[in-house]
C-alpha cells in the first residue's frame, strides 16, 4: 500500500467514525424507511442512529479495498452499503487529491443494496 493510499484510508476512517467535521453523511430515504420499525420522525432518528453505529463498527474485508471507502453489512436482515466519495471543497467537482483534506470534502452515502 502506498503512503497516499494509507493516508486516504486514515481520512476515510475519520469520516466513517464521524470525526471529520468537514465530511457529509447521507442516508437514503429508502434505507431509513426500510430500517424504521414504525412511521414517524422518532423511528427514523432511531434507525439513523442504528445504521450509523453499524457503519462505525464495520470490520473491513480485503475485497472492500485498501482505501476503506466502501463496505456492505447486514442490518435487520437488509443489505446496507456505504461508500465514501471525494469532492472539492465546494462540492462541485471530484477532488484532485483525496489524500489532502485541505482540498477534499468526503461524502459518505449509506443506502440499501438496491438504491445504487
Amino acid at each position: 500500500m502506498t503512503d497516499q493510499t494509507t493516508r486516504i484510508a486514515e481520512l476515510n476512517d475519520l469520516c466513517r467514525l464521524g470525526l471529520d467535521r468537514t465530511a457529509r453523511t447521507v442516508i437514503t430515504a429508502t434505507c431509513l424507511a426500510a430500517l424504521s420499525e414504525a412511521e414517524g420522525r422518532e423511528a427514523e432518528v432511531l434507525a439513523q442512529a442504528e445504521v450509523l453505529g453499524a457503519v462505525r463498527r464495520y470490520a473491513f474485508a480485503p475485497q472492500d479495498g485498501p482505501e476503506r471507502a466502501r463496505g456492505e453489512l447486514i442490518l435487520r436482515g437488509r443489505s446496507v452499503r456505504f461508500t465514501i466519495d471525494y469532492y472539492d471543497r465546494a462540492l462541485e467537482w471530484g477532488s484532485e487529491n483525496p489524500a489532502d483534506p485541505s482540498v477534499t470534502t468526503r461524502v459518505m452515502t449509506i443506502m440499501l443494496r438496491g438504491d445504487d
